[in-house]
């Protein structure tokens, strides 16, 4: 079977299954985050964080709960990295360095999972299960509880209230994450995957030396890696070390878990919002780029000329040949368009054309369909950039879903949107400019600046995923792609919940024959060429002395 034909028809089951998913995981996504009941684990959780679930936040309170969670959570993953030497399960491995131990837990608190270090030759299993695994859940978590205080800020009328954080982080946890995770679990390890806690081991002897491995609690971690578009591997290889994805069949379901839940928040979304419609525009652009991405990434990996290329089917290098070219490309476009970082390819051995398409995924705001919750809000702010232009068009306040975005909204939409570039393009330029440890740049000319550029992109979209050509354990690199992280994370989260209150402080307009519908195919077109837009002018030339150069010249 030709590697388009194998790549076509992962993606139309990927489709299949995506659109029977999407209604029934959607509409729990809204009961989940509308109810009134809690369950009984839920108290106890509360009365352990010592939290009133029933107290309404407004939007300075909301953001200072999550802020406060996050900040914990980084200081507790820090320390229990500096003390890996001396804990139990520590697999005999040494406590992390300062620098190392910082950029890691940035990394999976920020629901980036950038990882300078491998995995199965530096973490312990108390370390990866009690520390990674955990972020995995409540960084995601936190993800959906800030989109969901952006859609009550639609919903409300003048209440200024979000809800509560520590409800929707908990009920986020509990009663979306964690059940949807065990099954996924069940199913990877049904797959092939491994779930144990085992120690080290000999597994064979190959070239006159040994070769040894750790087992560990794998498919546990790896289900919750990919649902929650986290993406930090337990092993070196990541997702495509057959122990975390054994074969065609585990890939296929990894993709889904990845792009599950951020295309089902469309849909609560708009039951939340009382106009389901709303949640099919959304749903619409985000299919156009995810298809669109799919099918040039299967392009340019497919059709590259060449006597090797020709000869393997295509671009094969790093590439697993139990997953191909098809596989590879849709695991590529999916995690870079969503926030999950993880791999099953190594993505610095794409062309140059495929390698500019991973960045650009990201480089979008990675709202196609994004990650966990911030998909969703990344859409919306870019919702309200089209309504804003539309406006300016025929001359009217621009509205959206019965509110108007007037100057204040404009200028904190202005600011999310702007945060991400300013961090990308200044620590790229930066790391260019000033002189980097010799070992941490291998590739000369284009190829080495697309991968630190792909770096930073990676890193401030809270992505994670990386190039693989650089060597980024070094304390400028540890430091800076950390900062990037967290700045990347949560000062977009700073603009977007000081949207919601300033929108959940409006009372809802009435539509007249003067409003824009945003619920047809038009206004999804218009919201497509607004995305493309800004990303165009915003990394174009950053673009152009990159990938751009390197395809072009191949």
């Amino acid at each position: 079977m030709s590697p388009v034909l194998s790549g076509v028809l992962q993606l139309l089951a990927l489709v299949v299954a995506l659109g029977l998913a999407y209604r029934p995981l959607g509409d729990h996504l809204a009961r989940v985050y509308t109810s009134t009941r809690h369950l009984r684990v839920e108290r106890w959780i509360y009365r352990a964080m010592g939290a009133d679930p029933g107290a309404q936040m407004r939007g300075a309170a909301y953001l200072r709960a999550v802020l406060a969670f996050s900040a914990v959570s980084v200081l507790f993953l820090y320390l229990l990295q500096r003390l890996q030497g001396v804990l139990p399960g520590s697999l005999g491995f040494a406590s992390i360095s300062p620098d190392q131990a910082f950029n890691t837990a940035a990394s999976f608190v920020a629901n980036t999972n950038w990882q300078s270090y491998a995995g199965e030759q530096a973490m312990g299993h108390v370390v990866q299960t009690g520390g990674l695994a955990v972020q995995n859940f409540v960084s995601a978590a936190v993800g959906m509880a800030v989109a969901v205080a952006l859609v009550r800020g639609f919903a409300a009328s003048r209440t200024g209230e979000l809800g509560n954080f520590w409800a929707d982080l908990v009920r986020g946890t509990v009663r979306v994450l964690l059940p949807i995770a065990v099954v996924g679990a069940l199913v990877l390890v049904a797959c092939g995957a491994i779930q144990n806690f085992s120690g080290i081991h000999e597994v064979g002897r190959f070239t006159g030396g040994e070769q040894q491995w750790n087992g560990g609690a794998v498919a546990s971690q790896e289900a919750i890696k990919v649902l929650g578009t986290n993406g930090g591997g337990y092993f070196n290889a990541n997702s495509a070390h057959p122990f975390e994805n054994p074969g065609g069949l585990s890939n296929l379901f990894e993709i889904f878990l990845i792009l599950v839940i951020p295309f089902a928040l469309t849909r609560a979304f708009g039951r939340m919002t009382g106009s389901v419609r709303q949640g099919y525009a959304l749903l619409a652009t985000m299919l156009v780029f995810w298809l669109g991405f799919s099918a040039l990434m299967m392009w340019t990996e497919s059709a590259h000329r060449g006597a090797a290329f020709e000869l393997a089917g295509g671009a094969a290098e790093g590439k697993e040949t139990r997953f191909g070219i098809g596989g590879s490309a849709l695991f590529a476009v999916a995690t870079t368009l969503t926030s999950t970082g993880a791999v099953n390819s190594f993505h610095s051995s794409f062309t140059g054309l495929g390698g500019g398409i991973t960045l650009l995924g990201m480089q979008l705001g990675e709202i196609a369909p994004g990650g966990v919750g911030s998909g969703l809000y990344g859409m919306l702010i870019m919702a309200l950039i089209a309504v804003f232009v539309a406006g300016l068009m025929v001359g009217r306040t621009p509205e959206y879903l019965g509110k108007k975005i007037g100057t204040r909204e404009i200028k904190l939409a202005a600011c999310y949107l702007l945060i991400t570039p300013a961090l990308v393009l200044g620590f790229t330029a930066a790391a260019v400019a000033l002189p980097t440890p010799p070992r941490s740049v291998a590739n000369p000319g284009a190829h080495g600046f697309s991968e630190i550029l792909y770096a930073y992109t990676s890193g401030a979209n809270n992505n994670g995923s990386a190039f693989a050509g650089l060597a980024a354990d070094t304390p400028w690199f540890n430091t800076t792609i950390g900062l990037a992280m967290l700045l990347g994370r949560f000062l977009p989260m700073v603009f977007v919940l000081a949207l919601a209150g300033s929108l959940a402080e409006q009372r809802p307009v009435p539509a007249t024959s003067g409003t824009l519908p945003t619920h047809t195919p038009l206004f999804s077109g218009l919201l497509a060429a607004v995305v493309v837009v800004v990303a165009g002018l915003t990394y174009f030339p950053a673009l152009a002395l990159g990938p751009l150069a390197e395809g072009l010249a191949s």
